[in-house]
């Protein structure tokens, strides 16, 4: 959908070109149109918004406009995926290769395209570089839940000298950030020079200096970073950003409701998980909860879609459409469950 139409129209679903617009338009608008007035946007037939009327083969008929969108953000959801499995297998690589040679002290001030930070107040002496040099904006990818004072006050020093400096800041957070009052303090104390997000669940933390230098962490207890100043690496990281931060939500704007009487938008995002057949303590780290809140989250889930066991859990998560991602304005089909009168879904 998002991709190339015919040479004459090098276009996707979501960048039609002026014809295509014009006769599309029409075609929603009338709910046919005839094959001849198509046939100077056969792009229309390549991207499969038009089709053939099977009671008249001379006229085309639209798809609708809400499944085109629900294929368009499907294809920027696996998109996004596939760029965070490219992510890690990139710092993956970069770690093996350079465990290969001997290690080399490098200077603070050489800029390395790739230097490696060792411990705690190296990270913070290269990072509070970077913010003396950022002119533009900050972005940043924070996982976990709901974030500690300790956290947010590390960085507040950082994040007001920017501030002084007119330098925008995006952040993006999990759903349950949302939840923590320091954040929110720290939100208003930064006024509209902070722009904050949410989704489900995000990749590693990542902090990108005007799109010139970024920092990743090299180990699980982030005692290791990575500086990144390759302009390809820096870049793709950047796009990264950029396409999670257009499927977040903004932290001002309320979750979407799930359609589906009793189960909430997180439990949704753990029903999708366990789907996927993720265990437990994994669903809880991607989602930023506690392993115990997912466990009363699941338990709800079991009572509410009336499943007895873990398969039969799977069986009905499956029945009701919490198995996948969907978009905003999708909804699941229709579905009485178990020991109630009417639909679940409004």
């Amino acid at each position: 959908m998002t991709g190339h139409g015919t040479d004459e129209h090098p276009h996707g679903a979501d960048r039609l070109c002026e014809a295509g617009d014009r006769v599309y338009s029409r075609a929603v608008r009338r709910g046919r149109v005839s094959r001849r007035d198509a046939e100077p946007v056969p792009c229309l037939l390549d991207l499969a918004l038009l089709h053939p009327d099977p009671d008249d083969m001379d006229w085309l008929v639209p798809t609708s406009p809400l499944e085109v969108m629900t294929r368009l953000l499907r294809e920027v959801h696996d998109q996004v995926s596939a760029n965070q499995r490219r992510v890690g297998s990139a710092v993956a690589a970069v770690e093996w290769y350079a465990g290969l040679g001997p290690a080399v002290q490098v200077g603070a001030g050489e800029g390395t395209a790739i230097r490696v930070l060792d411990g705690l107040s190296r990270i913070q002496a290269a990072m509070d570089e970077a913010t003396q040099a950022c002119t533009t904006e900050v972005l940043t990818v924070q996982p976990g839940g709901i974030r500690p004072e300790h956290e947010l006050t590390e960085g507040l020093h950082r994040a007001l000298e920017l501030r002084a400096r007119g330098v925008r800041m995006r952040d993006l957070y999990t759903h349950v950030a949302r939840h923590g009052q320091g954040l929110l303090n720290y939100l208003e104390l930064m006024g509209n020079t902070v722009e904050a997000r949410t989704l489900d669940e995000v990749i590693d933390r990542l902090i990108l200096f005007d799109r010139t230098v970024a920092f990743i962490p090299a180990n699980a207890d982030r005692t290791l970073a990575l500086e990144l100043r390759h302009p390809a690496l820096v870049g793709y990281l950047g796009t990264v950003f950029d396409r999670l931060w257009r499927l977040a939500i903004p932290l001002t704007a309320p979750l979407p409701d799930t359609g589906i009487e009793g189960i909430s938008h997180r439990e949704q995002s753990i029903a999708a998980l366990l789907a996927e057949g993720h265990q437990d303590a994994v669903i809880a780290e991607r989602l930023g909860i506690s392993v115990r809140t997912c466990r009363a989250h699941i338990a709800r889930l079991s009572e509410t879609l009336g499943a007895a066991s873990r398969t039969q859990l799977g069986v009905r998560i499956a029945q009701v459409g919490l198995h996948g991602p969907r978009g905003p304005e999708e909804v699941t089909p229709s579905v009485t469950l178990p020991g109630r009168g009417s639909p679940t879904v409004r």
